[in-house]
């Protein structure tokens, strides 16, 4: 049997059609990618993410010569909220990546970064819009994370 699966999202032709609460944080996520240490790819990603309490964390990918000890953006920024703030709710995140200011080419979480949305995303029993785009350009918006990792490994088999 043949079945379809069908996502849901919102692309926005630039990051002037972004509304403004959405565009603060894809700001954010820009201005934290600039500290990242990515000696070896030069590929720089910034995260920003909302808590239900108004505070915005970010974060950055932070690169190791013992590679894969590095890690990316999405995840230090997710760790960092929830070992700070363990009440709070993630209501959005935000991530930009590119090598420069010229790249305006979506870039999509990895796996791993997936994975971990998700896990914090049914911990917390509510969904998290997530965003992400190039240094300019096109931007992709889901309304939960659960729709970037279909068929996902959520535990419950265990």
């Amino acid at each position: 049997m043949i079945k379809n699966l069908t996502l849901t999202y919102n692309e926005y032709s630039d990051w002037n059609k972004v509304p403004k609460e959405n565009l603060n944080l894809i700001q954010k996520a820009k201005e934290a990618r600039e500290s990242a240490y990515a000696k070896y790819s030069e590929f720089k990603v910034g995260a920003a993410i909302l808590l239900d309490n108004g505070i915005v964390i970010t974060g950055n990918n932070q690169e190791n010569a013992a590679y894969p000890s590095g890690l990316c953006a999405e995840r230090t920024a997710i760790f960092y909220a929830i070992a700070n703030y363990p009440t709070a709710t993630i209501i959005k995140m935000a991530v930009v990546a590119g090598k420069n200011v010229e790249n305006s080419e979506v870039v999509a979480p990895c796996g791993a970064c997936r994975q971990v949305l998700l896990e914090y995303e049914n911990r917390q029993n509510k969904p998290i819009e997530f965003m992400f785009t190039g240094m300019q350009g096109r931007v992709i918006s889901f309304s939960r994370c659960s729709d970037l990792l279909p068929f996902c490994f959520d535990g419950s088999l265990l």
